[in-house]
């Protein structure tokens, strides 16, 4: 496939609509998948209604035509049913629900090498949002390490354009680690989150962090320029507080909701925590950016001989507790971890529905497999209170006998490709 192939990959489907949702596989010819519902009528709500996929892991290419219901993706391992919940990640800012390299998503063999093409992918959709219809593509050029963002079949300036439009939330079996696992992790995870409150988060993250490594390789060349060094930690102190600040506000949302949760899930009492966030709670916004350029400037020898950068935003965490058992989420059971992290998602899901009028795009990756008839239940049953559309996965499909078939597409996934992953 060449580069202008890619590109038209890239922008938006113009084909006619088809009638009826469907999946097609790999290599174009339909796939063994069963649609189990008659399409609902339209109504105003986030959802993806339409996807292709071109050399996006697994599938050489890839379409699906639907509606605004949750979408359960049943099927053995390896068939793909993750690399599709993956491709929608990418219609929002971030590295994917995998955080994959933009080049580990090519096609590949089974032996690694690419499949008769020069490398590259590409996910167009159309997502129904409350303002109606809107066309996102997204993939990587043939050569180009960079991620390219089309809306309504115009260039985006970057990545970070896709906040205004969609926003995602997942749940993989790699984050039952949540809890236990560094605080970078959650700290992403709750960027992921406020994003849906705030479309200008993602942007000041991202020029955070670009200021962040500015700094760090200007003093590790040893040219300490004063001014350009200055201007960089002004850069990094503003954008820090405003990120800190929008963290503070979604936890003390989140908790209103969640330390109150009722049913099978626990209340959940969560944090925001980390330096930054602590001058926030005892002084204003302007006497903590002082702070913060302050202790940046003063870190400079400390951060140049260390390689990294000592205090600001980006050594945040996301602190969580089970209430009930008045214990660190860390400390609880690895049942009751997971329990917590879907009581904090469903909180989510709730307090966008309330502010955006439409609740969140939900990826779940073997959500059910662990959790008990009671749960999953209510699971699905909040799920559809809502409106989310959620795309789950298993490899059972008697996880999901809860929904039914008029309330969710059903699907069937197998042999998506001639070599499993």
């Amino acid at each position: 496939m060449n580069t202008a192939g890619l590109a038209n990959s890239i922008s938006t489907p113009v084909e006619g609509r088809d009638t009826a949702p469907n999946i097609a596989s790999s290599d174009g010819a339909p796939s063994r998948v069963s649609p189990l519902y008659a399409p609902a009528p339209d109504s105003k709500s986030l959802a993806v209604t339409r996807l292709r996929l071109t050399n996006f892991r697994n599938y050489a290419a890839f379409r699906y035509d639907g509606d605004k219901r949750p979408v359960v993706l049943t099927g053995p391992n390896g068939a793909g049913k993750t690399n599709l919940l993956e491709a929608i990640s990418y219609l929002a800012p971030g590295r994917g629900l995998r955080g994959a390299r933009l080049t580990d998503i090519d096609r590949r063999g089974a032996t690694g090498e690419t499949m008769n093409n020069p490398g590259g992918w590409a996910v167009a959709a159309t997502v129904q949002t409350l303002d109606g219809p809107v066309d996102i593509g997204t993939g990587r050029e043939p050569d180009s390490t960079r991620r390219t963002v089309r809306v309504s079949n115009q260039d985006a300036t970057n990545q970070a354009a896709l906040a205004s439009y969609v926003s995602i939330v997942w749940l993989t079996p790699q984050m039952d680690r949540l809890f236990i696992d560094s605080a970078s992790a959650r700290r992403r995870f709750l960027d992921r989150l406020a994003y849906g409150f705030d479309p200008s988060h993602a942007s000041r993250v991202n020029a955070y962090d670009h200021a962040m490594r500015e700094r760090a390789r200007l003093l590790k060349s040893g040219r300490r320029d004063n001014d350009w060094l200055a201007a960089l930690e002004d850069t990094m102190a503003e954008r820090g507080v405003a990120i800190a600040a929008a963290r503070l506000s979604l936890t003390d949302r989140l908790n209103e909701i969640a330390t109150v949760a009722a049913g099978p899930f626990p209340r959940a009492r969560i944090t925001a925590g980390g330096a930054v966030e602590d001058w926030l709670r005892e002084s204003p916004a302007l006497a903590a950016e002082d702070r913060l350029r302050e202790r940046l400037a003063a870190n400079r020898g400390l951060d140049a001989d260390s390689g990294r950068t000592t205090e600001g935003a980006h050594r945040g965490d996301l602190v969580v507790s089970h209430i009930e058992k008045q214990m660190p989420a860390e400390l609880c059971s690895t049942g009751e971890q997971k329990a917590l992290l879907i009581a904090i998602i469903l909180a989510h899901a709730r307090l966008l529905s309330d502010h955006n009028g439409a609740a969140p795009l939900m990826l779940l990756d073997e959500v059910a497999a662990h959790l008990d008839s009671e749960r999953r239940r209510a699971l699905f049953a909040e799920i559809l209170e809502h409106g989310a559309q959620a795309w789950m996965t298993g490899a059972d499909p008697a996880l999901f006998d809860e929904i039914s078939p008029r309330h969710a597409s059903f699907y069937t996934v197998q042999d998506a490709v001639a070599t499993p992953l």
